[in-house]
């Protein structure tokens, strides 16, 4: 993996700071106004999107959204950029608990119009439309809402809010400092090699290098869960802050971001952030076994079973029977990989 791209895999952390600081200052309505207008806003055809209506209804207490990290190597954040890291931001309308779904980028699943395919490519194949449809058709999902995240402004995030905490296991010591080179050739910025491990601030440039470990123990799987703890650790830092210090992160972050979420959506969720707790974070698939065909894929063994697991714990359905259409998929998949346990 080349530096910027494996930086670009850590993108989405902008996103939850651009939820988070937009809502925390929200009740002055001309500085959020003026602040949101630096957004990059799209509008998308939601009604193909892949959602059911016997899913809509299912899911109607979860608003779900597609927070996507692509690997762009400059301001392009559409068509052509692979989504290297997807997580889906599940905030429950009732009880306002957010759950954080990340979904493994070499995940086999259905592209509509690609076949079998890593679900990384949905994005480079058709944009946010594609992904969300992918998402939908073979999580059994209802996402009609997305944020697309670059990577340019992330070190200088974590830097301007003066570093975050983070635990740095003894065998991460090593790995951290041998992607801390890549990033700061590619960052442009300059840090210390981390020293020893324990609790400690991490800069902009130790923090994405933290972020981009997957040769320990679990691999690509321990990464996305490193990606999210360095994205709870922003976002408690971010709140400690003052309204300055939070508009000058905001002036760098916001040009980032590409999204379909308007300003009025965003308003709409004011009078509840304060309620907002995020309750847990889910890695997806569960059960995953690797295969080589023209090239490696994580397969999900099976994508039913999956489905089925992942609705029990992050939409209480304890008798959830996943959808026809990915039951299809799952027996593609199964005939293409012989995987079945």
């Amino acid at each position: 993996m080349s530096g910027r791209r494996g930086i670009k895999v850590f993108g989405i952390i902008v996103l939850v700071l651009v939820i988070i600081l937009v809502l925390i200052v929200g009740s002055i309505f001309f500085f959020i106004n003026s602040k949101l207008s630096k957004i990059q806003q799209v509008n998308i055809d939601e009604s193909d999107l892949g959602v059911s209506s016997q899913v809509e209804e299912n899911l109607s207490d979860y608003r779900n959204i597609a927070l996507f990290g692509i690997d762009s190597r400059d301001s392009s954040l559409g068509k052509g950029n692979r989504s290297d890291c997807i997580i889906i931001a599940s905030i429950n309308n009732k009880t306002k608990e957010v759950k954080l779904i990340s979904v493994y980028r070499d995940t086999y699943v259905n592209i509509e119009g690609h076949g079998l395919d890593k679900i990384t490519h949905a994005y480079s194949y058709g944009e946010a439309p594609l992904a969300l449809k992918t998402l939908n058709e073979n999580f059994d999902l209802n996402i009609t809402e997305f944020v697309t995240v670059n990577f340019d402004a992330v070190a200088e995030a974590v830097n301007a809010l003066g570093g975050i905490t983070i635990n740095v296991e003894p065998e991460e010591v090593n790995y951290i400092n041998q992607y801390i080179n890549e990033t700061s050739e590619v960052t442009g910025l300059d840090t210390e090699k981390v020293t020893t491990s324990g609790s400690q601030t991490l800069d902009g440039v130790q923090a994405v290098a933290y972020a981009r470990i997957r040769y320990t123990e679990g691999g690509d799987y321990k990464r996305t869960e490193r990606m999210r703890t360095v994205v709870e650790a922003m976002a408690n830092k971010f709140k400690t802050k003052s309204i300055s210090e939070m508009n000058q992160i905001i002036d760098q972050i916001l040009p980032e971001v590409y999204t379909n979420i308007t300003a009025g959506d965003i308003f709409s969720l004011l009078p509840s952030i304060a309620s907002f707790n995020v309750t847990d974070s889910i890695g997806w698939p569960y059960e995953t076994k690797g295969i080589t065909l023209d090239r490696w894929y994580g397969v999900p063994v099976t994508l039913e079973s999956n489905v089925k697991q992942l609705h029990q714990e992050a939409f209480g359905e304890t008798d959830y029977t996943p959808s026809d259409k990915v039951k299809e998929i799952s027996n593609q998949i199964i005939e293409k990989t012989g995987y079945t346990n």
